[in-house]
């Protein structure tokens, strides 16, 4: 094989593992592990879910699921006090937006061994509209101090709907495709691992000047507000996504579904330029009505 053919050949492989894998290719040897990819927030997220780890309601006819595994932190170990956040749909395709039971939804802080468990039920696909369906998965929100807080989503392998989902069959993803295995009472069993990175945070003198109100330009309301270290936004009083600090005034959302751009004003105000992607971007610009 010519030299330059196998640097070819080695560099693509190191792209491979250091997307797909858990180690990654720091020019010379492969290294350290990989941090876990996030997923869109979706439109049901719930703040202040109780602090519960059996999440199974009185006759339901879902399937068991143990849901369980190891939160880590940057430097690769284990991550005392970590809040991990979880929130799935019924049996029946329905999440609980509205009781204040949080109904499949629940908090856990991990202990000095850094992991969680949870009791819950399996999820199932669901409809989105006519033409798309989600696969079943549960949404997963992650923090702790000092490292970068992380929302994501688990799948489960098997899942024919996985091809078409935006979020589930994006290369991303692929380590966030769980296997699933039975105890002895026949129950389902999955195991998640959670590796969480270096945090890049903008500061908070910063984020004050750009959390707000803002009328947009196709007549929305969108509230941008600080939470942890991401940027929320909050479409006509509903939480929509979670937005990490890219540099440069920018927050993306997972897989960059959801971009904001902001350009701070003379005056103390501020502007936003809102991309989504579709099959063709969408661009929204807004200007901030109301400061906190």
């Amino acid at each position: 094989m010519k030299r330059r053919k196998f640097i070819q050949n080695s560099s693509l492989l190191a792209l491979s593992v250091g997307v797909f894998g858990k180690i990654k290719w720091d020019g010379e040897k492969f290294v350290g592990t990989d941090p876990t990819t996030t997923d869109i927030l979706g439109p049901f997220y719930r703040p202040g879910a109780p602090f519960k780890t059996n999440l199974v309601q009185p006759g339901t006819k879902g399937e068991i699921l143990h849901f369980n595994g190891t939160v880590f932190g940057k430097d690769g170990k284990a991550l005392k006090g970590a809040l991990v956040e979880i929130w799935h749909c019924d049996e029946n395709g329905v999440y609980d937006n509205t009781s204040d039971e949080y109904v499949y939804r629940s908090s856990f802080k991990t202990g000095a061994d850094g992991k969680y468990n949870f009791k819950s039920i399996y999820p199932v696909p669901y409809a989105v509209n006519a033409t798309s369906t989600r696969p079943a998965h549960i949404h997963m929100r992650i923090s702790a101090n000092g490292v970068q807080d992380l929302v994501t989503q688990v799948y489960f392998k098997g899942d024919r709907h996985i091809a078409e989902d935006i979020s589930a069959k994006d290369p991303t993803a692929l380590n966030r495709i769980l296997a699933m295995t039975k105890n002895t009472k026949n129950e389902k069993v999955v195991i998640f691992n959670v590796y969480l990175k270096e945090e890049y945070l903008l500061e908070a003198a910063a984020f004050k000047k750009i959390e707000g109100l803002y009328e947009m330009s196709d007549k929305s309301m969108v509230e941008f507000y600080k939470d942890g270290d991401q940027l929320f936004a909050k479409v006509n009083g509903q939480i929509m996504e979670a937005m990490d600090y890219k540099g440069d005034n920018s927050f993306a959302g997972a897989i960059d579904y959801i971009k904001a751009k902001f350009e701070l004003l003379a005056n103390g105000g501020a502007k936003v330029k809102v991309t989504i992607t579709e099959d063709k971007p969408i661009e929204i610009t807004g200007t901030k009505l109301l400061k906190y």
